[in-house]
């Protein structure tokens, strides 16, 4: 099956996930937090008490209170389908992730993401992202 809408609007959302990747291993919260809508939702059902967070600042806050959890963390996100339907989109897209925790133990653990966006002002963001855990901790 191919993906929908214009190659223009799937190369900036795969552009976002990238961004998302990359800031992620960078650990800079603007660049992380640039990704998400302000009304936006993330589910992680996989992380005690961040099951669902919403709103941008709260997401934002979530994240970098997560991130000093992990020493290291590396993670590679591709997608896998992309629907683009005028300013709205889905994304089914993949994690691959190795992390160091606290206690020197590592982790690699392997999801897929179920992804709402909206483009905003020409530009795609994070409506809603939802995790689910395919493999490792």
């Amino acid at each position: 099956m191919s993906n929908t809408g214009s190659t223009e609007d799937r190369l900036a959302i795969r552009e976002l996930l990238e961004h998302y990747s990359d800031a992620v291993n960078q650990r800079d919260a603007d660049s992380w937090g640039a990704t998400w809508a302000e009304d936006s939702e993330w589910n992680l059902p996989v992380v005690p008490g961040m099951e669902s967070i919403k709103g941008k600042a709260n997401i934002v806050a979530a994240w970098v209170e997560s991130m000093k959890l992990f020493p290291f963390v590396h993670m590679v996100g591709t997608p896998g389908r992309i629907d683009v339907n005028g300013d709205r989109a889905t994304m089914r897209s993949y994690t691959a992730e190795v992390a160091t925790m606290q206690n020197g133990e590592e982790i690699r653990p392997r999801g897929q993401y179920n992804d709402e966006l909206v483009k905003i002002d020409g530009q795609w963001l994070f409506k809603r992202r939802a995790f689910q855990s395919l493999h490792g901790e």
